[in-house]
């Protein structure tokens, strides 16, 4: 006899709402005035059990996917039945989060802290250097040609903050056929990458057969955090770090850079590349008068 599927544990979260547009008064170079829209920026102080741990500068657009993925990205909680509650409170601009048990050994875990080169969060927890070693990906995830090509044309496509008002960074998640899942956008993709860890989480989603597209750099640190997702693909419109590229080779994951239009440069993990020459005019194709 079959049991029926459990219902899927979620912590009591809050569904805080703020606008992500601000409008403000702008001259252009002959003194013309009009109103544009800017991203409303806005401090998040995260506290768990009481405690301070972290101020996230956010866009606020998932405040409680976002703080969920910090914790898991930072490796503060291992499982999502570890947390109680996430409750969002922009009045305050805080974000206060109940666990089961507390998190063990909080203060030395969070003690140590390297400087990154990202933006928006700006530290990571140094232990978190300490775990790539243990993080092992899907040998056999592939990727197409074809597919790479789908993922790019869905972000040109994609509505956005940035289309509207810019300064920010946007990351998305796909299925292996190039199927937009999540889109997220902050001022930093570090929170943005935080947020889909953290919908990925509560959706019950693994990533061994996902792709991950940022329009920001491919530092260590966005590294490092896909790889603790499972997943063995970043992506992105612009570029890595040598740093990024190392601990993509030592993980075993695919770097594709410069993404745009029908170009890409595949800097890592080139054996799961599938590529399809049929879907490039050939180099010597005349050109039309």
């Amino acid at each position: 006899m079959n049991c029926p599927d459990l219902p899927r544990y979620r912590p009591v979260l809050s569904d805080a709402r703020a606008p992500l547009t601000h409008e403000v008064r702008a001259l252009d170079e002959r003194g013309r005035a009009s109103s544009i829209a800017i991203p409303a920026e806005r401090p998040l102080t995260v506290y768990v059990d009481k405690r301070e741990i972290v101020t996230l500068m956010t866009l606020g657009g998932a405040p409680e996917a976002l703080t969920l993925g910090y914790l898991r990205n930072q490796r503060l909680v291992r499982s999502i039945e570890d947390i109680v509650s996430i409750q969002v409170d922009w009045a305050v601009d805080a974000v206060a989060v109940v666990t089961r048990n507390g998190i063990a050994d909080v203060e030395e875990r969070t003690a140590k802290k390297v400087v990154t080169t990202g933006c928006g969060q700006g530290s990571v927890f140094g232990g978190l250097m300490d775990e790539v070693d243990q993080i092992t990906l899907p040998a056999d995830a592939r990727l197409a040609q074809s597919v790479v090509y789908r993922i790019v044309e869905t972000i040109r496509t994609q509505q956005s903050i940035y289309k509207q008002a810019g300064s920010v960074h946007g990351c998305a998640l796909f299925s292996h056929d190039g199927e937009l899942l999540y889109f997220v956008e902050d001022v930093g993709r570090h929170n943005a990458v935080d947020a889909i860890a953290g919908l990925m989480w509560l959706d019950g989603l693994e990533g061994g057969d996902k792709l991950f597209y940022t329009t920001g750099r491919l530092t260590s640190e966005m590294v490092i955090k896909g790889a603790q997702m499972g997943i063995p693909f970043l992506l992105s419109r612009s570029g890595t770090t040598q740093m990024g590229h190392m601990v993509a080779e030592k993980v075993g994951m695919s770097l594709l850079a410069r993404c745009s239009g029908k170009h890409f440069l595949l800097l890592a993990g080139h054996e799961r590349l599938v590529f399809e020459p049929g879907l490039l005019e050939p180099l010597n194709a005349p050109r039309m008068a």
